[in-house]
């Protein structure tokens, strides 16, 4: 039986690849699911289609009415929820808690940009900072302005979030007035064109707004034009690529990069075993080890504890992932799902390798069973501890990342020792800080934000609050400055600034009130 092929949304309709054909295969149980193809598709004209007709539309709208818009996607995301987890327990092998992230969180995203949108009201361009003389006499002044970019916005996403990772982009940029052209990663492809396809077929958007490519994203960046913007999240390699294309290196098409991040949770000093804080951390690193089994941008990747601390945390942790069920999420009784594909599984298996050159197993959840699942064709693995005394000369754990349920315990002297251990990631989403003196934690969170886009401090206050180290709000920026990518998004509603282009105007005060900002 021929698997179905799914459709991209181009040029304002549905249109099949030519090509057989990319399988999507479920990673637990190994069957075909549907297939994926983008060959032969006329990509200048898709990107002039949503430039021209799509562009053009959502400019036309105020941010009031095009938060409109990101509401009346939202009911109808919630509307097929049901659909949209079945397929991500299909596709991406999660169980159900771990979809919510994907699935919940972009639609919550996409609820609060339709919020604060109607916030602003129904202006079709933003004012940035007061009039600025420009001589003695108010006759003749600059005013900032923001204006929709008049291009279109590529997204180029990552596997691990096909839902979020669209609407995450996806809801700034069509507040904005930017139409999108969204190429999911393959490998998961399935629930970013399922929900592009409900969307689409509730006709809420204007022709254009929206489009998905799915299958190769050959000739995307040829594409791009100067007026264009790139947005990337994934691997560190492909980065490099998407920053050296003529697109990016000569013609200034504006890119947002998402890169690689070992991301750090400190426990500070003062801490015993068993407290409030040590547990803090301790459940911390456990949840981020086997949420989507470790496959987050934002997940623990090394834990800084005093010397003193390394073998009761040591202990703590594996205790915990010891009853973490690993297997088929279909199985209720299973906790962690699988990775994305036996190839993820393979990249995994390959950066234990190298973290085992330099560093102890503290816990090996390798050698657990599976549920309900067979070893020689589902993607699982377990959580697998590592550990390292020697912090300063285990160079590897601080330059490669295992994108899946993995993380290095490692010690440090003092709390200056700790920060310089963080930095030693080059750049990270994001680190998360364990303690119980607001000054400290103060100092420590402070040195930490220039070399991280985000601290998340937890205090035994916060214990019941605090939503979670890897759990990416939008309230809050997501990026980060070196290995991590350079980028910025979320934030509110500076994720808008990306969409927009900043102007000076200069003129009378008479002028500059009719702007309408």
């Amino acid at each position: 039986m021929t698997t179905e092929l799914l459709q991209n949304h181009v040029a304002g309709r549905w249109q099949a690849g030519t090509g057989a054909g990319t399988p999507l295969v479920d990673p637990v149980l190994g069957t075909e699911l549907v297939r994926v193809d983008a060959t032969g598709l006329d990509l200048p004209a898709t990107f002039a289609f949503a430039r021209q007709t799509g562009g053009a539309a959502l400019r036309a709208l105020s941010y009031r009415e095009r938060a409109g818009l990101l509401a009346a996607i939202v009911k109808i995301l919630q509307a097929n929820r049901d659909a949209y987890y079945e397929i991500a327990t299909a596709n991406s092998g999660t169980v159900k808690n771990d979809s919510a992230v994907d699935i919940d969180g972009g639609i919550f995203t996409l609820g609060q940009y339709a919020k604060w949108g109607e916030s602003l009201g129904d202006a079709h361009a933003l004012k940035d900072g007061e009039p600025a003389r420009l001589g003695r006499e108010p006759v003749f002044q600059s005013q900032h302005v923001q204006v929709p970019v008049q291009g279109v916005a590529l997204f180029i996403n990552a596997f691990n979030f096909p839902a979020w990772g669209l609407w995450e982009k996806a809801a700034p940029a069509l507040l904005s007035g930017v139409p999108v052209i969204v190429k999911p990663a393959t490998a998961t492809a399935w629930l970013t064109q399922r929900m592009v396809r409900d969307v689409i077929e509730a006709g809420v958007l204007p022709p254009g707004a929206l489009s998905v490519v799915c299958g190769s994203s050959a000739g995307l960046m040829d594409a791009l034009t100067p007026f264009d913007l790139v947005s990337f999240t994934g691997s560190a390699d492909t980065a490099a690529l998407i920053r050296g294309h003529a697109a990016v290196a000569r013609h200034s098409v504006r890119a947002n990069i998402e890169a690689d991040s070992l991301n750090s949770a400190l426990l500070l000093p003062g801490a015993t075993p068993g407290d409030a804080v040590f547990e803090l951390l301790v459940k911390e690193v456990v949840r981020e080890m086997t949420v989507k089994s470790g496959q987050k941008c934002t997940a623990i990747r090394r834990v800084l504890v005093p010397e003193a601390l390394y073998s009761p945390v040591a202990e703590a942790v594996s205790a915990r992932l010891a009853k973490v069920s690993v297997g088929n999420p279909r199985n209720e009784s299973v906790r962690m799902g699988s990775l994305v594909s036996r190839e993820q599984l393979a990249s995994v298996q390959q950066g234990l390798q190298q973290l085992e050159a330099a560093a102890e197993v503290l816990h090996d959840g390798r050698r657990a069973a599976l549920v309900d699942c067979d070893p020689a064709v589902a993607a699982c693995i377990g959580p697998v501890l590592l550990g390292s005394r020697d912090a300063d000369g285990a160079d590897v754990v601080h330059d490669v990342e295992v994108f899946g349920p993995v993380a290095t315990l490692l010690p440090y002297r003092d709390l200056p020792h700790a920060l310089a251990l963080a930095e030693r990631g080059l750049g990270s989403l994001v680190a998360s800080v364990y303690g119980s003196d607001p000054a400290e934690i103060g100092r420590a969170a402070l040195a930490l934000a220039a070399s991280h886009g985000r601290v998340h401090a937890v205090t035994p206050e916060v214990a019941q609050t605090h939503t979670g180290h890897g759990n990416v709000m939008p309230m809050s920026l997501h990026g980060g400055p070196g290995r991590a990518g350079g980028g910025a998004e979320l934030g509110g509603l500076r994720a808008l600034d990306f969409y927009h282009r900043r102007a000076a105007v200069q003129a009378s005060p008479a002028v500059l009130d009719a702007l309408g900002v």
